[in-house]
């Protein structure tokens, strides 16, 4: 959507970043009847360099989550057969397992935060039915849709009255309400010294995944140093987590190790894949949970899930439309007011 040319534009509110934070956002804003638009310079960006894990069991079990996160895991993931139903995003399987590495500790862990899990101990082999995942590339198409989306890069923002005016390589629009979606990107110009303040708080984080062509796996594997997830038709291999790294080009070591414990974890001798490697860089609070809602007047955070953006996507989005909405947010624990 080119701006050079128009009077400046005006929406509900405004959401900065295209990535699975954002486009929730206003996906749900869009949903409750409010005139979005989206401002992103476009090209892949971290959602898309993910597996979408919809995974609050493995997740809290390979992280030794305190039971307080697990349940916001839970709760996030109970939101999603509804909206994947409203919305069109494709959530499937219910099947995740974890063969060998320190497989009887994650049993204990899942059993202690109440989640439903299988174990053979004489093969080393947990499952669980409580995670599912997405298609990160459908779901990201699927959420874009029916958004005013503007192909430019947010290069400041100011407060215009109640709302605000934000400054666009494409030109300027204008909101009631603005939402930062914008991971572990540079601050900003413009923003207010709380929204500066809480932004300093949010870690990159490097992640890296393959795409493979072919169908190794029917649902998710996990394993020490890998996991093997269907994508499409073929599967991901991944994922590395890499706190302070920022670059956006595969490590090659770091790929090989990965594909050696994918092949572990499969119990398989390699062989030759073809496999396109991506790196993409996430941003991550001090609690590891993302900051969503209130922070200044008409501005709002949707950002730094750490590796969950996929399965905290719905909740975030009803935590921000709730705020700007002026109703009691789904999710308190998310404000960004518990760093302040």
């Amino acid at each position: 959507m080119p701006l050079s040319n128009s009077p400046e534009p005006s929406f509900d509110a405004v959401v900065i970043g295209a990535g699975a934070l954002g486009l929730f956002a206003a996906a749900e804003l869009r949903r409750r009847g409010r005139r979005t638009a989206v401002v992103d310079p476009g090209g892949v960006n971290a959602s898309a360099v993910a597996a979408g894990m919809i995974a609050p069991a493995m997740e809290s079990a390979v992280d030794d989550l305190p039971p307080a996160t697990a349940e916001v895991l839970r709760r996030a993931r109970d939101l999603w057969p509804g909206f994947a139903e409203a919305t069109g995003v494709r959530l499937y399987g219910d099947l995740a397992e974890w063969r060998g590495g320190n497989v009887a500790e994650l049993v204990a862990r899942m059993l202690a935060r109440g989640f439903q899990h299988d174990y053979d101990a004489a093969a080393a082999r947990l499952t669980t039915r409580e995670d599912a995942k997405v298609d990160p590339p459908q779901a990201l198409a699927v959420l874009a849709r029916g958004l005013a989306l503007i192909a430019g890069r947010a290069r400041g923002v100011a407060r215009d009255g109640e709302g605000w005016r934000v400054e666009t390589t494409a030109g300027v629009v204008r909101a009631d309400h603005l939402v930062l979606a914008t991971g572990a990107e540079a601050v900003v110009a413009g923003l207010p010294p709380e929204a500066q303040a809480l932004m300093a708080l949010v870690t990159p984080v490097r992640g890296q995944i393959g795409l493979v062509s072919e169908a190794l796996v029917d649902h998710v594997v996990r394993g020490p140093g890998a996991y093997v997830a269907p994508m499409g038709e073929g599967c991901v291999i991944g994922a590395t987590m890499e706190p302070g790294e920022r670059s956006l080009v595969p490590d090659a070591a770091r790929c090989e190790a990965m594909l050696a414990a994918a092949w572990a974890v499969l119990g398989q001798a390699p062989r030759p894949l073809t496999i396109d490697w991506r790196a993409g860089v996430r941003g991550t609070t001090p609690d590891g949970l993302p900051m969503a809602g209130k922070v200044a007047p008409g501005m709002y955070f949707a950002l730094a899930p750490r590796r969950n953006g996929w399965l905290l996507g719905p909740l975030v989005g009803a935590v921000v439309a709730d705020a700007i909405e002026g109703r009691p947010v789904a999710e308190p624990t998310l404000s960004p007011a518990r760093f302040r």
